[in-house]
């Protein structure tokens, strides 16, 4: 027996579980797995959801610390001083932000760079909702998708709602936030906007931050649908602390040895999207396009870009009753264009890519409360991509085309327990980073694939839910940064690799005021053949836990704990094992006590409670490191109206 089928008694049809109900309900809106508004009830079986309660009552900041600390999934520093943590579905390391596909309310924000998504630009009293669903999803996400896919879904304004709050928070380090949000709803016509700023000196020398942002909705109800329009503008300010060696570290975690480089982005998006039913079909379709600037100046030397990404998401959903049988098909389409011109003493590249994709999902529901599932899928994904950076390198022009599948079941195996399987291919193609520098210059990379497999099981009983998922990924051409490639390391594609592991969710209700809930993810990455067969990849801890218990009275007070365990992991240019030492394991704790009067709430939070000492982000054995934060105390005051 395999070890995926060995482990697998525990996981069995995740991915088919990602479909829509019959009919959304108006004031219960999400975007589920199929790409359509539906009924929370029918979320993705195996999926880790984030509520907005969960967000407050945790006094998570912005959408990437939530998703890190209550949704558990693993974050590494962020180089800039932002809070946008480098997040790692699955264990992918170094290239984990191109691994995954962060989506905002059915609109794709992850970049085609080798940089995080701006999730801080996203307003946190705005999100309804978190959901995470890990493993691969590239036949309706397209590239990207082989660790899994985050669905950011923002609240959607009702007829005559009017609400609002305004936030405010001092703590160490300097830091600072205000923000405010309001929506109103008239009949048939919404709005609402958030803006805010945030300012901190971080926790070590030369890391300040500083962002601004507005954001703003329009939303039309209308016999030809539901129109919303929005804007998204941030305005970022940061400075570069740095790596520091080992030692340097040991001695005073807050140093830098860059004192003097700096950066800024400003970041547009403007986004235009329709949904309208006619009959048994369901049409939507996203426009957005988005303008980012960026300048840094760090080694001596200034380095400016412009990049435009436009996208265009158009797609129908049919949805048929034949007796006790529920048939679901969707089909769309994926257009897409991205353009950046830099500007620095070691390049002008402009670089281009243009994509369009097809994809069609059927999905077939049966026997009473929908005990049966089984869905297939298909994607056909074609790119054009061209840089030029005369008279420097690359200088490429290539045209590629892909495919994604998935087959996926599940069924009700005993009451409140789901069995669920899925297999599926993925993919990721290289950015115009990852071919910035290749091994032949001139030469982009071959796109990277994977092989999909995972089976799990659901089980639900009054105050009481857990999932347990066995998963296997087997990768062909994976692409990865390989420092010992003379003479100064380039990106490249591996030898076959292989991420394989256990995950396990669950939440427990066990008194009236009392709620624990908890993740655990068990990972081995390593080379499965070549050179390197055995040998483990960089920047991967083997286990994470995530513990939360939540302390929920009825007088207006709430409190909230959560650790997270990190082990032991390689070091970032340890890519053949040969490093005496790895980096350290850690333990850290956050918490937050709040307090209502009325429509006032008092909150204090502290983030890394016991002041560890400790680093998530490392680029070579014993050095590159870069520190996280040490203890930092918060006080805040937020009132609703």
């Amino acid at each position: 027996m395999t070890i995926l089928a060995s482990r697998c008694a525990v996981a069995a049809a995740v991915a088919l579980c990602f479909a829509a109900p019959v009919q959304a309900q108006t004031d219960t809106v999400v975007i589920s797995g199929s790409r359509f508004a539906s009924d929370p009830s029918l979320l993705p079986i195996g999926a880790t959801t984030i509520t907005a309660a969960e967000i407050r009552r945790a006094g998570a900041s912005d959408v990437n610390q939530a998703i890190r600390k209550i949704g558990g999934v693993y974050g590494r520093q962020s180089l800039t001083g932002s809070p946008d943590f480098g997040l790692d579905l699955r264990g992918f390391g170094t290239n984990s932000d191109q691994n995954v596909v962060i989506v905002v309310d059915g609109v794709r924000l992850s970049e085609n760079e080798q940089i995080s998504a701006t999730l801080s630009t996203i307003p946190i009293d705005l999100v309804e909702r978190i959901d995470i669903m890990r493993g691969g999803a590239s036949v309706l996400y397209g590239e990207g998708a082989t660790g899994g896919v985050i669905q950011i879904v923002t609240k959607r304004p009702k007829n005559g709602e009017h609400s609002g709050n305004v936030f405010t928070e001092l703590g160490q380090y300097k830091s600072g936030e205000v923000r405010g949000s309001v929506v109103q709803g008239f009949n048939g016509f919404a709005i609402d906007a958030s803006a805010g700023h945030q300012r901190t000196d971080n926790y070590r020398a030369n890391n300040d931050f500083k962002q601004s942002r507005f954001n703003g909705g329009l939303h039309f109800d209308s016999g030809f649908g539901r129109v919303s329009l929005r804007a998204d503008i941030a305005r970022q300010d940061q400075r570069f602390a740095g790596g520091l060696s080992e030692a340097r570290f040991n001695a005073d975690p807050r140093q830098t040895l860059t004192p003097n480089d700096f950066g800024k982005m400003d970041s547009d998006r403007y986004t235009a999207s329709w949904e309208h039913k006619v009959g048994a079909f369901d049409l939507a379709a996203e426009l957005s396009h988005r303008k980012k600037d960026v300048d840094s100046y760090s080694f001596g030397s200034m380095y400016s870009y412009e990049s435009k990404q436009s996208q265009f998401s158009p797609r129908v959903r049919h949805l048929a009753q034949f007796g006790g049988l529920l048939n679901e098909l969707v089909t769309g389409f994926d257009f897409g264009h991205w353009n950046r011109v830099s500007e620095s003493k070691y390049s002008a590249a402009d670089a281009t890519q243009r994509s369009k994709a097809i994809y069609v999902r059927d999905e077939l529901k049966f026997g009473g409360r929908q005990q049966f599932r089984l869905a297939a899928g298909a994607r056909r994904e074609l790119f054009d991509k061209d840089t030029v950076d005369l008279p420097f390198n690359p200088n490429y022009s290539v045209k590629q085309a892909h495919n994604a599948w998935e087959v996926q079941g599940s069924m009700l195996a005993a009451p409140g327990l789901t069995a669920w399987a899925k297999a599926g291919q993925s993919y990721r193609v290289a950015n115009a980073d990852d071919n910035a520098s290749t091994p032949l210059q001139n030469k982009p990379l071959q796109t990277q694939t994977s092989h999909d497999a995972e089976i799990g099981l659901d089980y639900a009983a009054g105050p009481f839910k857990a999932d347990a998922r066995v998963f296997r990924h087997n990768l062909e051409n994976e692409i990865y940064y390989d420092p010992t490639i003379a003479p100064y390391g380039t990106n490249t594609n591996l030898a076959p690799t292989r991420r394989q592991g256990v995950e396990l969710d669950g939440r427990y209700r066990f008194a009236p005021a009392w709620e624990v809930q908890g993740h655990f993810q068990q990972v081995d990455a390593e080379f499965r053949s070549g050179p390197n067969a055995g040998r483990e990849l960089a920047l991967v801890p083997k286990n994470t836990v995530t513990v939360r218990l939540a302390w929920l009275p009825s007088n207006g007070q709430s409190a909230d704990i959560g650790v997270q365990r990190v082990s032991k992991q390689r070091y970032g240019g340890d890519f053949d094992n040969s490093c005496d030492a790895r980096m350290p394991a850690y333990t850290t704790v956050d918490g937050r006590y709040a307090r209502k009067f009325g429509q006032w709430e008092l909150a204090l939070t502290a983030l890394n409670l016991f002041d560890k000492d400790h680093y998530s982000q490392a680029f070579s054995c014993r050095g590159g490191i870069y520190p996280d934060n040490g203890r930092q105390l918060k006080v805040s005051a937020r009132y609703d109206f």
